[in-house]
């Protein structure tokens, strides 16, 4: 006979693991597991992203290097709008590029090893959970076998109190039993009877227990734990969607500063100014010479028949040399640097300026410096000899007197260069071609000469980086690879003096070599 306890079940409001899901155990096992799963492909998928971001970061900034000007030639062009331009916007994409390794960076440790770090407590939890509810199921199926066991034990208890009733009725119908006989037999069905009973009894309460554990463990035990394990799934999730909008919010966080950097980007390509850069290029590069005049028609149809010794003595004019610097005959530097073109000259002409400005405040300092020596000397005898400073002073007296006729010399050619400069261009121009008769004839006898004439050794060797076309007075053409003597140095202005290995000398372009070691 089986005896059941009464169970009151409440269904709550909401539904829940423990109350509906009771008996697939299985499947919240395959369920939170599934849970575990995405939140490990994930992290993987953010940790890829960063390093997406990183190798990203890291070819940005490669390629801000390699298009980053280095070296006198690049520092010459970013002078002009068009370069500094494109230099800030280089700038610009290598902070964008550091704000992609933030990004990639906060993925990093704000995303991944946070639910990394979750991860491992989650797989204990749910561990710990399926540990907890299979002991349960364990110590529920070990009541069970225990109660199987006793039923048997009362099944055959009370057969065998059957059998022995049924035997002891038997005896005392039989005739040839004696009363001691019948005893016996009444005595042990009645001791088998009793056995049945306790066996019947210990059954009962044993399935009274089983039930109540049973209840126990359906109704409380098993859901608890299933509640937690939904409870460990909800958070999962939270978790998850935390780091989904993590991987939303870092790059959100940048967004600001990348905003800016492309502003400046923008900036950078609006602050270009074309006509600015041109007027630099030409301030850069301009001679100052006047254009070529018309050459002069020279009519050899008359007075051709002149003898031999006229056409020596009066030889058939040349076209004057519009730029003092010929291919084989270098005049002496002009102390007033009047050989040079009117832009170069002024620069020069400051240049030495500024040279002897700054000597000048050098000797004066050693001169204020000497008199105040001598006066602690006159105040002081023991100190030294105030005679003794006499000839220093005397000598930076002597020297700063000179210094000044100095300054007041190349002022004054530099106010003329200023000044005078359109006028001195005609002047020389004309100049050119009324000194050219008499320049001819002195020129047929010092020609030869001048082939044989001090040449200054070369300062040294380069190799030329880019073609130019020399096309102005005074400069040469150059081609890439071509390796060319070092004459003179720039003296600031961006030109140097070069000789090529045909003879041909001239000016070129500063940056457009590389001296060779």
């Amino acid at each position: 006979m089986q005896q059941t306890l009464p169970v009151i079940r409440t269904t709550p409001a909401d539904m829940d693991w423990g109350t509906d899901l009771w008996d697939q155990c299985d499947q919240i096992e395959k369920h939170t597991q599934s849970g575990i799963d995405l939140l490990e492909l994930y992290v993987k998928f953010v940790k890829e992203r960063t390093e997406i971001e990183q190798s990203y970061a890291k070819q940005l900034r490669n390629l801000t290097k390699k298009y980053a000007k280095r070296g006198s030639k690049e520092e010459l062009d970013c002078k002009f709008s068009n370069h500094a331009s494109f230099q800030e916007i280089l700038n610009e994409l290598n902070d964008y590029a550091g704000q992609r390794e933030i990004v990639a960076e906060n993925m990093t440790t704000g995303i991944c090893a946070e639910l990394n770090k979750y991860l491992q407590d989650l797989k204990q939890e749910r561990k710990g959970h399926l540990s907890e509810a299979k002991k349960a199921q364990q110590n529920l199926e070990s009541s069970f076998k225990h109660l199987e066991s006793i039923k048997k034990r009362f099944a055959k208890e009370w057969a065998e109190a059957e059998k022995a009733t049924q035997q002891a009725e038997k005896t005392e119908h039989d005739v040839n039993a004696t009363k001691m006989d019948v005893e016996k037999a009444k005595n042990h069905a009645h001791a088998r009877t009793h056995t049945a009973e306790e066996s019947r009894n210990d059954y009962a309460a044993e399935l009274q227990k089983y039930n109540k554990e049973q209840n126990y463990f359906y109704y409380t035990e098993i859901p608890q734990i299933f509640n937690k394990m939904q409870e460990m799934d909800e958070q999962r999730i939270r978790h998850l969607a935390k780091g989904y909008c993590q991987f939303s919010d870092v790059e959100k966080k940048v967004l600001p500063i990348i905003s800016k950097c492309l502003e400046g980007i923008a900036a950078a390509g609006n602050k270009i100014n074309e006509k600015q850069d041109s007027m630099l290029f030409i301030e850069q590069h301009k001679s100052g010479f006047e254009r070529p005049a018309d050459v002069e028609f020279e009519d050899y149809s008359q007075g051709i028949k002149a003898a031999t010794s006229d056409s020596s003595l009066n030889p058939p004019k040349v076209r004057a040399k519009l730029w003092p610097f010929g291919k084989k005959h270098k005049p002496p530097a002009a102390e007033d640097f009047s050989h040079l073109p009117p832009e170069q000259r002024k620069k020069k002409l400051q240049a030495k300026i500024d040279d002897i400005n700054k000597e000048l405040q050098k000797t004066q300092d050693q001169s204020d410096a000497l008199e105040k020596m001598k006066g602690v000397y006159e105040q002081n005898p023991q100190l030294g000899d105030p005679t003794s400073l006499e000839p220093q002073i005397s000598e930076t007296t002597h020297h700063i007197g000179r210094l000044r006729g100095e300054l007041a010399k190349y002022e004054t050619w530099l106010s003329e260069a200023v000044g005078g400069e359109e006028s001195a261009n005609v002047i020389n121009n004309n100049a050119q071609h009324v000194n050219v008769a008499a320049d001819q004839t002195r020129n047929l006898y010092t020609e030869f000469d001048d082939e044989f004439e001090d040449v200054d050794p070369p300062l040294g060797q380069c190799t030329v980086l880019y073609n130019f076309e020399g096309n102005s007075e005074g400069t040469v053409s150059i081609a890439e690879g071509e390796l060319l003597s070092i004459m003179e140095e720039d003296k600031g202005d961006g030109w140097m003096r070069v000789l090529k290995g045909n003879g041909e000398e001239g000016f070129i372009p500063s940056s457009y070599i590389s001296r060779d070691s």
